[in-house]
C-alpha cells in the first residue's frame, strides 16, 4: 500500500502574501523616511553663510588640512584636488546632505556597490553603481582575494573615490574651492620647516621607498633650504601616495647612487664568489707530473760539480783583512 503527502493548497498562497507583505512594508518605510528627511530639511533650512562659516573653520584645523588634498600625475602634469576627507567634511558641515556606500550584492567573485550624495534641501541627488571584482592588481599579477577583510578594504577604498565624485558634484564648486584655499592656507601656517620636521617628513616618505636625494631632486634644493610652499606639495603627494592614488615612480626620479649600486652588485660578484670559482678553477686543473731526480754521485766525490775537477787556478786567494 503506497501513501502520498497530502500537499497543503494555501502554502504557496500563503507564502507569496507573506512575501509581498514584506516587500509593501519595507517599501513603505522607505518613501516614510524620505517624506521624513524632505520635510525635516524644509522645516530647517540651511543658513549657507553659517554653513560656509563652519566648513572655513574646519578647514582651519591642521590635521584636516594635511589630509585634504591630493594630487597624482597623468600626461607629464599634476593633477590635484579636494580628497574624500575633505568631501565629507564639506557635507557634514554644509547641512541636510545624506550620503554613503551601499554594497548591494556579493556573489560570482564580485560585488555590486552604490555610492552616493543627496542634497535633501534641494532634492538634488547623484549616485554611481558599480562593480569590483575581488582581485588585487599589483605589478607581479593579480591574485583573488579570499580574505574577508581584504575584500571589505578593497570594496571601501573603491567606493571612496565614488564618493567623493558624488559629494562634488552635489555641493556648489564654489564652496569647494573656497574649502581648498582654506586648506592651503592652514598648510602654509603650520608648515614645519625646522630640522627636526623635515626629518620627520623624509622618514615619512621613506616607507614608499622614497630616499632624502630623491626629495631634495624633486625640490630643486638641499632638505635644509625646503619652504612651506614645497613642504604643503609634498604633503598632497604623500596623500595620493596613500590613498593609493599614484606611485613614488610618478613624482621622483630613481635615486642615481641607489641605481649604481644595484647596478655594481648585479654586475660585480662579491669575494665569496671569487674564492669559490678560483677554488673550483684550481680543483678542474689537472696536476702535473714532475719527473724524479737522478742522482749522480761518484763514489769519493762530493757530487757537488758531478766529479768533474775543481779548476783552482780560477780560485783568487784569499785577503787578509
Amino acid at each position: 500500500m503506497t501513501t502520498t503527502a497530502v500537499v497543503n493548497p494555501f502554502e504557496t498562497s500563503t507564502n507569496t502574501a507573506v512575501s509581498n507583505t514584506t516587500q509593501s512594508v519595507e517599501s513603505s518605510r522607505a518613501i516614510a523616511e524620505v517624506q521624513a528627511a524632505l520635510a525635516i530639511a524644509r522645516m530647517n533650512p540651511r543658513d549657507q553663510q553659517r554653513s560656509m562659516d563652519r566648513i572655513l573653520n574646519a578647514c582651519c584645523r591642521p590635521s584636516l588640512a594635511e589630509s585634504a588634498i591630493y594630487a597624482y600625475a597623468r600626461g607629464g602634469s599634476s593633477i590635484s584636488g579636494p580628497s574624500i576627507r575633505l568631501a565629507e567634511a564639506i557635507a557634514q558641515q554644509w547641512g541636510n546632505m545624506q550620503f554613503g556606500i551601499r554594497e548591494l550584492s556579493n556573489r560570482g567573485g564580485k560585488s555590486e556597490v552604490q555610492a552616493f550624495a543627496w542634497d535633501v534641501e534641494t532634492n538634488t541627488r547623484r549616485e554611481v553603481t558599480f562593480s569590483v571584482p575581488h582581485v588585487r592588481y599589483t605589478r607581479k599579477g593579480t591574485y583573488k582575494l579570499e580574505d574577508p577583510r581584504d575584500i571589505y578594504e578593497l570594496v571601501a577604498n573603491q567606493g571612496a573615490r565614488r564618493l567623493r565624485a558624488c559629494i562634488l558634484a552635489v555641493v556648489p564648486g564654489d564652496v569647494v574651492e573656497a574649502a581648498v584655499a582654506q586648506c592651503q592656507i592652514t598648510l602654509q601656517a603650520n608648515s614645519d620647516v625646522t630640522p627636526e620636521g623635515i626629518k620627520k617628513l623624509v622618514e615619512t616618505f621613506a616607507q614608499f621607498g622614497v630616499s632624502q636625494a630623491q626629495i631634495e631632486k624633486f625640490c630643486q634644493c638641499r632638505a635644509e633650504a625646503i619652504k612651506p610652499a614645497q613642504v604643503v606639495r609634498l604633503r598632497s603627494i604623500y596623500t595620493s601616495l596613500r590613498d593609493g592614488m599614484s606611485s613614488a615612480a610618478d613624482w621622483f626620479e630613481p635615486d642615481e647612487t641607489q641605481a649604481t649600486a644595484a647596478i655594481e652588485a648585479k654586475s660585480e660578484p662579491s669575494l665569496k664568489d671569487k674564492i669559490k670559482a678560483r677554488k673550483a678553477k684550481a680543483e678542474a686543473q689537472p696536476v702535473k707530473e714532475v719527473p724524479a731526480v737522478e742522482e749522480t754521485k761518484q763514489e769519493g766525490k762530493s757530487g757537488l760539480f758531478d766529479g768533474a775537477p775543481i779548476p783552482w787556478d780560477s780560485v783568487e786567494p784569499a785577503q787578509n783583512v
